[in-house]
């Protein structure tokens, strides 16, 4: 039988599986990661936020990403028929990173991948979990590889970063329902062939072309950029045709954005992912912890998905180093709790962006800095800031600004009457 045993098993080679595997290694624990797919492979969320630069420098990985020269995000962009709202991550309320990149992510991930590997831990490529079965705490993980040969991994715990794959929560029928309302995306890379050559051409931007609907705009270094529209599934699902015809006649919503993009190849035919939002039941058990996407997806709206997945990475791989040592550990209060507190601010923010309340403070004019500042804080990841009370009050300070913008409004219209 081929068998073989490890401490920690991580499933999922992405930015949280290294992470997660990075940090073990740093602790001197055998930690292994299995990965279904081979590397580099396309995934989805290019968008960094600065929180995630956190995460990359405290495990080690950071400087090799600064040799890549990938795009750098100083803030975000926020159009809205000729309305704009720029965000600067230096004017944020909260210390910390004031940059980061935008990635394609098949790069991105294969660069974190191979300096996971440099660093000492194993990767098994084209390798499938297909099976788990637990005695307490641990486990033994039946892994399948591209050839159909079966292995079998004993691991005292697993961490799973496997992303959309949801590894576990598909085999422990962990996954129910989100409460967030159904949303899908279609998205392609485009060759940007009619780049303006100033810092327009660089410009992150989330061009809003209905309440609901918005097109995101990532451009890359490499002269490529990703665009993709989100929206409710029924309006994506309204579009008929091929997947490409879909994505270019959805672009004549944007007038800041079609010209640029009408005629641009694409690097792969557009994909499509419906209702995106996902939940699970638990995110730990006896012997396991899920992070990231594994767990919960929210909205690529605020592109919180990989600063989520690192976050929970490396907070799993820090509680599991104590568990391997024989620590004592609250899973409940050290990774439920700030992890749901992480989930409850950024669904508050992207409820709120679908309501129009969130929409109201971006585009009020003037602009008031110091809510400006609390809000750039969130959007560059730092949620558990509880010094910021637009996160301490995150489930109705949003709603109460917006309604103070209408008295104000209100009132001006009552003036020129």
């Amino acid at each position: 039988m081929n068998e073989e045993f490890v401490d920690v098993l991580v499933i999922g080679a992405g930015p949280s599986g290294c992470v997660s595997a990075s940090y073990l290694q740093n602790n001197n624990i055998n930690v292994k990661i299995v990965e279904k797919t081979k590397f580099p492979r396309y995934v989805i969320g290019e968008s960094l936020l600065p929180r995630c630069m956190d995460h990359f420098e405290e495990v080690g990985l950071l400087e090799v990403l600064k040799q890549q020269n990938y795009e750098i995000k100083r803030g975000a962009r926020f159009l809205r028929k000729g309305e704009v709202c720029n965000f600067d991550f230096s004017k944020k309320y909260t210390k910390g990173w004031d940059w980061t990149w935008q990635v394609p992510r098949a790069h991105f991930d294969n660069v974190l991948a191979e300096e996971t590997q440099r660093k000492g831990v194993p990767i098994d490529f084209e390798n499938e979990v297909i099976d788990v079965v637990f005695d307490g705490s641990k486990s033994k993980i039946t892994v399948k590889d591209i050839n159909g040969n079966i292995k079998y991994i004993n691991a005292k715990h697993i961490i799973d970063a496997s992303g959309y794959g949801r590894v576990l929560p598909k085999l422990l029928d962990l996954k129910k329902p989100s409460a967030l309302p159904k949303h899908s995306s279609i998205f392609t890379i485009a060759k940007d062939i009619n780049r303006p050559t100033d810092n327009e051409g660089t410009l992150i931007t989330f061009d809003v072309v209905d309440k609901e609907v918005w097109l995101w705009v990532i451009p890359f270094s490499d002269g490529t950029t990703s665009i993709g529209f989100v929206g409710p599934t029924e309006f994506i699902n309204s579009y008929k045709g091929s997947s490409t015809e879909m994505l270019k006649e959805m672009l004549k919503l944007s007038d800041y954005f079609y010209n640029r993009f009408k005629d641009a190849p694409h690097l792969f035919e557009p994909k499509i992912i419906q209702n995106f939002s996902t939940a699970v039941k638990q995110i730990y058990g006896d012997g396991y912890i899920l992070t990231g996407n594994s767990g919960e997806f929210l909205d690529p709206i605020f592109s919180s998905g990989v600063t989520f997945a690192t976050e929970t990475g490396l907070l799993s791989a820090k509680l599991v180093a104590k568990i391997i040592k024989g620590e004592d550990v609250d899973l409940e209060k050290e990774y439920v709790e700030p992890v749901q507190f992480g989930v409850d601010v950024f669904t508050s923010y992207v409820n709120e962006w679908y309501s129009g309340n969130l929409q109201k403070l971006f585009f009020h004019k003037p602009e008031n800095p110091e809510v400006k500042e609390k809000i750039c804080s969130i959007l560059a990841g730092y949620v558990w800031d509880k010094t910021n009370p637009f996160i301490t009050k995150h489930n109705r300070i949003v709603k109460s600004v917006a309604h103070l913008i209408d008295l104000e409004e209100d009132s001006l219209e009552v003036k020129e009457i």
